[in-house]
């Protein structure tokens, strides 16, 4: 039996549109898909058509996914590869409705290497401590180890927060700073409270995870009940806190340069890179996103003045 709590999306049971657009994304890779993962905004509302749904692809590799070198190379080089991709409805959903979807592709053995301490940046661990529902799966082994994997990256993020949060505090507060050392390390839009609000609304999920991983998480970790409320402890060692400290502010520096090559490269691998990227700021800022023309024609060489004009206004954090 699987330690990786059950993740419901009601929206998503039986819906034709998202049917057809899994079947799209699947002939797509040359069928070399061997599980789907949604998370994000539009599992956690219920509602698959709000917004852009957040669909990763694990494939069973990188040329089998593509057969084309370029896009191959470049998710081999710096993974994940991002795209867009829709579906008109299909069923009895009115005509005019689309499902948009942003999609990730990343291999199953990258997916597996990022969710554990493998890996030093928390862009694939930090990101899947938060609820993912398996919506596709090849056979039981893959299921198997694909929650392998999301409960590992649980205990990868606890184990890597722990030494540089309070010696104790509600089990709330534990999820929504290690959430929050993690998004701190990507250029993000995101409202602030983002963590808190992830934390909050998930928190069955993360009790059951948190008792699972209790006893192995170390730093003297102990969790308990009081008045109703599921508290935390822990007592890090001086020297493990102060490297721990120093790690995080090592992934931020290096989580933003990364993040700055993945926009960079999305602009060669992803069709309309540009308007996507204009729409998620406006959608997340509330401010008006222009791209000038001269960012279109020679994005390599105006790119970077345009990101750095774009922080400066507070649009990236």
């Amino acid at each position: 039996m699987s330690a990786y709590p059950p993740v419901n999306d009601p929206d998503a049971d039986n819906d034709p549109t998202l049917a057809a657009l899994l079947e799209q994304l699947q002939t797509r890779h040359h069928n070399a898909i061997c599980a789907t993962l949604v998370y994000g905004s539009c599992l956690r509302s219920g509602d698959i058509y709000d917004g852009l749904l957040d669909l990763y692809l694990i494939c069973d590799s990188y040329r089998a996914a593509y057969q084309r070198p370029l896009p191959a190379v470049a998710n081999w080089l710096l993974p994940p590869n991002v795209y867009y991709a829709e579906q008109h409805a299909v069923g009895d959903a009115p005509i005019t409705r689309i499902l948009r979807s942003k999609v990730t592709i990343i291999s199953l053995r990258d997916f597996q290497r990022g969710c554990s301490p493998a890996w030093f940046q928390s862009y694939i661990w930090g990101r899947f401590a938060q609820p993912t529902r398996i919506l596709s799966v090849r056979d039981a082994q893959m299921r198997s180890q694909i929650e392998s994997a999301l409960t590992t990256a649980a205990q990868t993020l606890l184990r890597n927060a722990l030494p540089a949060l309070p010696a104790e505090g509600s089990l709330t507060s534990l999820w929504e700073q290690s959430l929050g050392l993690s998004y701190a390390t990507e250029l993000r839009t995101e409202r602030s409270g983002r963590a808190q609000e992830l934390a909050q609304a998930s928190r069955d999920f993360y009790i059951t995870l948190t008792q699972y991983h209790a006893g192995s998480l170390g730093s003297g970790f102990s969790l308990f009940q009081q008045e109703e409320e599921w508290r935390y402890t822990s007592q890090p060692g001086r020297i493990r806190r102060r490297w721990t400290v120093l790690a995080w502010a090592m992934r931020r520096g290096q989580g933003k340069l990364l993040s700055i090559l993945r926009l960079v490269k999305g602009l060669f691998t992803f069709d309309g890179g540009l308007d996507y990227i204009a729409w998620k700021l406006e959608r997340h800022s509330g401010e008006e996103i222009h791209i000038p023309d001269k960012v279109r024609r020679a994005p390599l060489i105006h790119l970077w003045a345009f990101f750095w004009g774009l922080y400066r206004r507070g649009i990236f954090k």
